[in-house]
């Protein structure tokens, strides 16, 4: 029998090569790490943590983000229990513990007695994919967004964060930071959104991240006085339109197993599931 030599060590710059070979055998479920790979070729100044990786035998097998997100990376359960040696006793920095769902399941299952417990809990999310052209026309109304539409769009951005993670982002001061972050995803062109005729958004979608194999959307939201008039599945499929014309060749997003309205939406614009995902939330 052969033996094998395993070992966890922090990712630098001369492993951004490896570690991009990891994530992309499964590039598109692995598309946030990949991005943040690239934007910060893993130093943890950029960052604002450290990606862990566990080699066997000198080969990069699996890794851990470990930021504000902690994000397992092609991780089965040998290399998560060696994550889970390696996080105890460690701080908790990370708001979110966020994956495909058997990697997530087994980690919490490992750490949850070295930690306080989390806010909320999703599991299953169903993680989907557009890589063709939609299946229903687009909204003509839903477009880019520009510098001009901020005024308009940062309280529709605010209140999708709120209504989705529970919390403000704008909670002990963070409006600036959030604030900057919305402007940045309107200059990369990565916002969309359609307004009435007062200028009020009513529909909008973001594009979080992006690599040269997928781009994940995030933030969907549709006005209150808008919901029910069947226009999610249209500017979906005009923010994919979108995105698969200008941006990269393959959209995804994933969605929580209980919002059967959004899910119903996004499979009449033509998005297939994937994969599970597990959030939890802390």
């Amino acid at each position: 029998m052969l033996s094998t030599t395993a070992k966890v060590r922090v990712l630098g710059s001369a492993d951004v090569p490896a570690f991009l070979a990891l994530a992309e055998q499964d590039p598109v479920v692995n598309v946030f790490v990949d991005y943040r790979a690239r934007m910060t070729r893993l130093d943890p100044a950029w960052l604002g943590g450290e990606v862990v990786g566990r080699f066997v035998d000198g080969d990069l097998v699996s890794a851990l983000h470990v930021g504000a997100n902690l994000v397992p990376v092609q991780a089965g359960p040998r290399d998560l229990d060696d994550f889970a040696r390696h996080l105890r006793g460690l701080p908790a920095t990370w708001a979110t513990l966020v994956g495909p769902h058997p990697a997530v399941e087994r980690l919490w299952g490992l750490l949850q007695d070295d930690y306080a417990p989390p806010r909320e809990e999703r599991w299953r999310q169903p993680h989907l994919e557009l890589t063709g052209a939609p299946a229903i026309a687009g909204d003509p109304l839903v477009r880019r967004t520009t510098e001009a539409d901020l005024l308009a769009l940062y309280p529709a951005c605010v209140a999708m964060y709120t209504e989705e993670v529970g919390v403000s982002p704008e909670t002990g001061g963070g409006g600036p930071l959030y604030r900057a972050r919305v402007r940045q995803l309107v200059n990369r062109g990565w916002s969309f959104a359609r307004f009435d005729d007062a200028g009020r958004v009513v529909f909008k979608a973001e594009v979080a991240s992006v690599t040269p194999h997928a781009a994940q959307i995030q933030g969907v939201w549709i006005a209150p006085e808008w919901r029910g008039k069947s226009l999610a599945a249209a500017g979906m499929a005009r923010v994919a339109e979108l995105v698969l014309s200008e941006i990269a060749p393959t959209a995804s997003l994933y969605v929580n197993e209980w919002n059967h309205p959004a899910r119903a939406a996004y499979a009449r614009a033509g998005f297939v599931e994937t994969a599970r995902f597990s959030t939890i939330m802390f």
